[in-house]
């Protein structure tokens, strides 16, 4: 039961309502429920979000199961994003080019999987900090699943050049090598993380996909003081990772005077492209999306 001070609406869960939900292994640190349960409360319909923690060998019937009771759609969350790939019936471009799914969608008989990460990672670059992104440059820190939402997001913004830096040599080959026969093959450059002085001084767009800095470990950060010091003023540094508020690599980009970000706003954003998509509607609640979120987390 959900309490909205808004409209007074109370939701009780009956019958009829309609289920969505996030699969994950764990998955009692998701903050998917919170916001996608704000913002269907704020909406006033009969649908509810829940977590469903699923065993990497259960996925196979546990999807199944999601057809017999006839839910709606769901997220995807680690270890599932590409272990569902072939249980689903279709598969948009973009997760076919990432290799990733976050978002399933019932459709007729089957599953249909996209990934709105990419349209949470670029939605605050796209709003807030609106410029000519072809004559920018990226680097991005980092080359795991989020490294690629990321690539799949500098790629639509139309960035002059996307560099990939990472720490394992052989990973970044592979990296590389995964994205051979995609859209995106030439569109970036994998750099071992002994080049970062010389591309730290051309990055327009600095991100941080590496859980170099995630609570609790605060204190750390995958740039140095010293090497954050050659980033451009104006400079936009982005880290994927929301808790704490500010991390430190956000705290030391901010001292250089770059404009930061932090994952909340990717979370709420890839969430409110995952509504749109379940409830086949333009406008979903946002604002309450990220309230819900700042609350929980006492920010």
């Amino acid at each position: 039961m959900m309490h909205n001070q808004d409209n007074n609406y109370i939701q009780q869960i009956t019958g009829k309502s309609k289920l969505l939900g996030v699969i994950g292994h764990p998955i009692e640190h998701s903050l998917s429920p919170v916001m996608h349960n704000a913002a269907l409360a704020k909406l006033g319909i009969d649908y509810v979000y829940l977590p469903f923690p699923i065993a990497p060998e259960n996925l196979e019937i546990a999807i199944a199961g999601f057809a017999a009771i006839g839910v709606i759609g769901f997220s995807v969350t680690i270890p599932h994003k590409q272990a569902i790939l072939p249980l689903l019936t279709e598969i948009s471009p973009i997760a076919q080019a990432i290799g990733a799914v976050n978002t399933v969608t019932r459709q007729g008989d089957g599953w249909v999987g996209t990934n709105t990460d990419v349209e949470g990672f670029i939605a605050p670059l796209q709003t807030t900090y609106q410029q000519d992104w072809s004559q920018k440059k990226a680097v991005i820190l980092g080359n795991g699943g989020a490294a690629r939402a990321v690539v799949a997001g500098c790629v639509q913004l139309g960035l002059a050049e996307i560099h990939v830096v990472g720490r394992n040599v052989s990973k970044l080959k592979e990296f590389r090598q995964s994205w051979e026969n995609s859209i995106f093959a030439d569109k970036f450059q994998v750099h071992a993380w002994d080049e970062l002085p010389k591309l730290i001084p051309q990055a327009h767009l600095l991100v941080n996909t590496t859980p170099v800095g995630m609570y609790p470990h605060v204190d750390e950060s995958p740039l140095s003081a010293e090497e954050m010091v050659k980033l451009p003023l104006g400079a936009i540094a982005y880290d994927l990772i929301y808790i704490p508020k500010p991390t430190k690599f956000l705290h030391l980009a901010e001292k250089q005077g770059a404009i930061t970000i932090d994952g909340l706003e990717m979370l709420v954003q890839q969430g409110a492209a995952a509504l749109k998509i379940w409830l086949q509607r333009e406008n979903v609640p946002v604002e309450e999306m990220r309230q819900s979120l700042k609350n929980h987390l006492g920010l």
